[in-house]
């Protein structure tokens, strides 16, 4: 019975939601509108363990297009001086995020994320939330 009202609960959230499988470069190009969100979780620069190749330039194109693009955009990195220069004409907020994922120990280790944005999140009218 709960996984009937998963599924149902799942339904509802999901409707209208586009799902894709492209580059994210023809993903933002092929829906870039005004009211459109993107939500861009790209590989942390300089880590391993992705598996999918990522250079620099990405990083670099991506600053491009939220700078040029009608919709808002969202992307979170890890705190890197070369990420902090290359999306240095956007918002840039660090946030302390706990990781716990794979720690046998129940303590997450402490990192600085970087949420960057094409829009103030704190005006009162660029914000989504």
């Amino acid at each position: 019975m709960r996984l009937e009202e998963n599924l149902s609960a799942a339904h509802l959230r999901l409707d209208g939601v586009h799902i894709e499988n492209l580059a994210w470069t023809d993903c933002i190009t092929r829906y870039d509108r005004a009211h459109t969100f993107f939500y861009c979780d790209p590989p942390y620069w300089e880590t391993e363990g992705y598996g999918v190749p990522f250079e620099f330039d990405q990083y670099i194109r991506m600053a491009e297009l939220a700078s040029t693009v009608k919709g808002k955009v969202m992307i979170s990195l890890n705190d890197h001086p070369d990420i902090r220069r290359v999306f240095a004409d956007l918002y840039i907020e660090k946030v302390d995020i706990e990781y716990s994922l794979g720690n046998r120990h129940g303590s997450g280790a402490q990192r600085g994320e970087l949420i960057i944005t094409n829009y103030d999140p704190h005006n009162g009218t660029g914000g989504l939330f």
